[in-house]
Parts: structure tokens; C-alpha cells; sequence
């Protein structure tokens, strides 16, 4: 049984690929500083699939603790580092503590395991590298862009770190997945979003709006270049893109990857508008969204969404769950969650 490191392990998309590991009989191990996720989510993985992932409590920043991390767990067989701050907004206002978080930890992380004998790294990365695309969808041979966001260009220089050692390293083999818009929840309701504070993704502040805890939803703007004028992006359901994850790590572990750096988009190929996507969650929860129409917010690109035929080809990799799939899963998730507090 192989072991595979899951850092920020308890964390939405983290949480979510960790049960889809233990699902393929990988040995878990999670590394999670909690600073944006619960304990909670431990018990909760291991309610899902019946089986407990090790877990340390360690801030990646800690070099020394890294190190000795790496030490007590030489058989591991690859990586998949999810752990980062991404608030774009926050970013923009504390752009030195993203620096540090997010580029520090994976340096820290690739010293130590490219002393390993098998370096097999996932990236997670984003479609925020493409900026504003010129052309729909987006390919991976889209021109990376000036990043928008501290955020969005510690993701340009992670991904820029790896290609440097994968370049001189040929041992260590990458590959960096640049999702799209991840939302839902799992199909049990016991892991899901849970942003810290007022939620920065459209989805968490439908469901908590129409719950209650949020008075209205903004949208913000309805002027721009699209059919109904609200902005558009490519949502992918959370579950699809966990399993995505495991087929990349599959990937490198039985040496069928092209090159020992390799990128694909994951989304699922299609655009929805913000208004979709509240005529989506209309539709499948039977309640009337409370929303108002707002100035534009800085930042925001008019449209993104994915060209999928990489990610499909090579990685054997297609989303199958729709928009629909993801909202309600997302209702059930917010509901479920307010029934514990």
C-alpha cells in the first residue's frame, strides 16, 4: 500500500481527495496547521470511509519540523501539496504573509522530497495563472498572464519553481492541475465548504444566504460582455475534482507521464453565469434567492472557463457531475452543518 502525503489534508478540496485515496487503498497521511480548516473534518473523513489517515498538526513554515517530518516518513511515495492561503482580497492586502505561506511551504516541501527516492509531486494550481484568457476556452497553451493577485501570482511562481527543478532534477515528476471554479459537497454531507468569516466564493454565500445567515447575495455587476451580463465561470464539482487528483498521482506512480512536468486544466469544459448559477440553485432547493444587482468588484475577469480535451486524452480524466449535482449537494452540505452548531 503506497503512502501518500495530503498537505492541507483537512481542508475543502483536500478533505474531499484524501476519502477518494483511502477509496483507492492509498495509506493517508495529512499535514494541516488548521489555520483554515477543522479537526472536525478528521472524524469526518474517517466516518466516509471507514478508515483513519495519520495526521500531524504542523505548520509547513517551520523548516526544521518539515525536515523532521520527512524523516520519520521515508516511504513515501508522492505528494500532493494543497496547503496555501487563497483569499484573493487578503492577498492583496497582506501580500508579504502569502509570499511566505505559499511559497516557503512547497520549497521547504520539494528539499525534502527530492531526497527521497521517489519524487512524485501534485500542484495544486489554478486557472488564475491565464488572467483575463484572449480566446474561450482556455487550453493549457494559453499565455500565463500578469497575475490580478499576490494569490494568483504565488500560483505563476509555484508552478515556475517546479518547472526549475523538474528541469534539472529528471527524477522528479510534477504535474500542476489548474482548476476552475471547485464547488458541492460530498454525497454523505459530512465534508463540504466551510469558509472562515464571510465566504469569498459565490456558491458558500448563495447557500448561506438562503439559510439565513447572510441577509443578500451581491452580484456584482450585470454590464458586462456576456449573454445575461453577469460574469462566467467554469464550476467543477469538488468529488470530480478529488478523483482528478488520484488520477494524476496514478499517473506518475506507474510512469506514464509524457515528461516530468506536466499541466492540465480541470474543469468541466462548460461556462455558467453568476445568474445560472442562482437559477441552478433555485432550482434544485425550491427557494428564492435574495440577491441584488451591485457595481463591478476590481479584479474580475469577464469570463473563464476550460478547454478540457488534455485533461480528458491523456489524463483519462472527464467531470461528470453538472452544475446541478453541485448545488444541491452544496444545499444539503450548508443545512447539514447548521443542524451541529
Amino acid at each position: 500500500m503506497d503512502k501518500i502525503l495530503v498537505t492541507g489534508g483537512l481542508g475543502f478540496i483536500g478533505s474531499h481527495t484524501v476519502v477518494e485515496l483511502q477509496r483507492e487503498n492509498y495509506e493517508v497521511v495529512i499535514i494541516d496547521n488548521l489555520s483554515n480548516s477543522s479537526i472536525d473534518n478528521l472524524d469526518r473523513i474517517i466516518s466516509i470511509t471507514g478508515k483513519t489517515p495519520i495526521f500531524e498538526q504542523l505548520d509547513l513554515k517551520d523548516k526544521s519540523k518539515v525536515q523532521d517530518f520527512f524523516k520519520r516518513h521515508q516511504d513515501i511515495k508522492g505528494v500532493i501539496h494543497f496547503a496555501a492561503s487563497k483569499a484573493v482580497g487578503e492577498s492583496v492586502e497582506k501580500p508579504l504573509m502569502y509570499y511566505e505561506n505559499n511559497i516557503n511551504t512547497l520549497v521547504y516541501v520539494m528539499q525534502e522530497l527530492q531526497k527521497l527516492k521517489h519524487s512524485n509531486f501534485i500542484f495544486s494550481s489554478s486557472c488564475t495563472v491565464y488572467g483575463q484568457a484572449d480566446v474561450m476556452p482556455i487550453t493549457e497553451n494559453a499565455p500565463v498572464k500578469m497575475a490580478e493577485s499576490p494569490y494568483g501570482n504565488t500560483k505563476q511562481i509555484g508552478e515556475e519553481i517546479i518547472q526549475d527543478v523538474c528541469h534539472v532534477n529528471k527524477n522528479f515528476n510534477a504535474i500542476a492541475l489548474r482548476y476552475f471554479n471547485p464547488v458541492g459537497s460530498h454525497e454523505s454531507s459530512k465534508i463540504g465548504e466551510l469558509p472562515l468569516g464571510v465566504p469569498q466564493n459565490l456558491v458558500p454565500f448563495i447557500t448561506q444566504t438562503a439559510i439565513g445567515i447572510r441577509e443578500q447575495l451581491s452580484v456584482f455587476g450585470d454590464d458586462y460582455p456576456t449573454p445575461d451580463g453577469t460574469c462566467i465561470r467554469d464550476y467543477i464539482h469538488v468529488v470530480d475534482l478529488a478523483k482528478a487528483h488520484v488520477v494524476a498521482l496514478q499517473r506518475l506512480l506507474s510512469n506514464k507521464n509524457k515528461a516530468n512536468y506536466e499541466t492540465f486544466n480541470l474543469g468541466t469544459g462548460t461556462g455558467s453565469s453568476v445568474l445560472e448559477v442562482i437559477q441552478s440553485f433555485e432550482r434544485v432547493s425550491g427557494k428564492k434567492l435574495n440577491y441584488k444587482i451591485t457595481d463591478r468588484r476590481a479584479g474580475d475577469i469577464t469570463s473563464a472557463y476550460a478547454d478540457t480535451k488534455k485533461a480528458n486524452t491523456d489524463l483519462g480524466w472527464k467531470a461528470q457531475l453538472t452544475l446541478d449535482d453541485a448545488m444541491r449537494s452544496a444545499w444539503q452540505w450548508e443545512q447539514n452543518i447548521r443542524k451541529e452548531d
